[in-house]
């Protein structure tokens, strides 16, 4: 357990020891800020029609910022590791296979959701200023950032298993931005898509006319 602690601290230091951490986390909150902003505008003085992080994350711009994002944050867990040959070097040392993917993935997480902390002042200060009941409240926020965690999670991983099978981080870069943005358009793909009740057919009793 130990390994994993020392492993994750490496990894942790590699974000927050050099620019690309900082530039990331300017870049989301910059994006998600004119994100916020823009969604806010739409209704100017009138009441919302929803809480306050339902509209944003009702937003498909809000979206797509996640599949840019997280092949910045994974593409070099691995590809680095096997680009500087210090990969062979760790897995000589007594080190579990898991450990290393745990203590990888755990750190890339870590860093993901200390990206989303800046959006928290966005919406205290909605909450500051909106005198509409429900705007706002714990359980909302806690439920926003559940869903975060989640979906960060299945990107995540599959930046790590890109970023595995190969040693440039551009190659594993772009083959996790192929993974997350096929995933976002198969998510809004299925909204159009004609939904049969056959369910309700089979409780009625009704034949399926072809």
């Amino acid at each position: 357990m130990q390994a994993y602690w020392t492993l994750m601290r490496r990894e942790l230091a590699g974000f927050f020891c050099s620019m690309t951490g900082y530039v990331v986390i300017a870049a989301v909150t910059f994006l998600v800020g004119l994100i916020f902003s823009a969604s806010l505008n739409q209704f100017g003085s009138d009441p919302f029609p929803m809480p306050v992080t339902e509209l944003l994350l009702s937003t498909f711009w809000f979206w797509i910022v996640l599949p840019l994002v997280v092949p910045a944050i994974t593409m070099r867990l691995f590809a680095q590791e096997k680009f500087s040959g210090t990969f062979e070097t760790l897995m000589t040392t007594p080190i579990s296979d898991v450990q290393v993917v745990a203590a990888k993935f755990s750190a890339a997480m870590v860093f993901y959701m200390i990206m989303w902390l800046p959006l928290l002042p966005c919406l205290f200060i909605v909450r500051h200023f909106t005198n509409q009941p429900g705007t706002l409240d714990a359980g909302t926020i806690a439920g926003m950032y559940l869903g975060l965690f989640l979906v960060g999670g299945l990107l995540i991983s599959l930046g790590c298993f890109a970023s595995a099978l190969t040693r440039s981080q551009v190659t594993a870069a772009i083959i996790t931005l192929v993974f997350g943005v096929g995933l976002l358009l198969l998510g809004y793909l299925v909204d159009p898509v004609p939904s049969h009740d056959w369910k309700s057919q089979m409780l009625s009793g009704t034949p399926h006319q072809a």
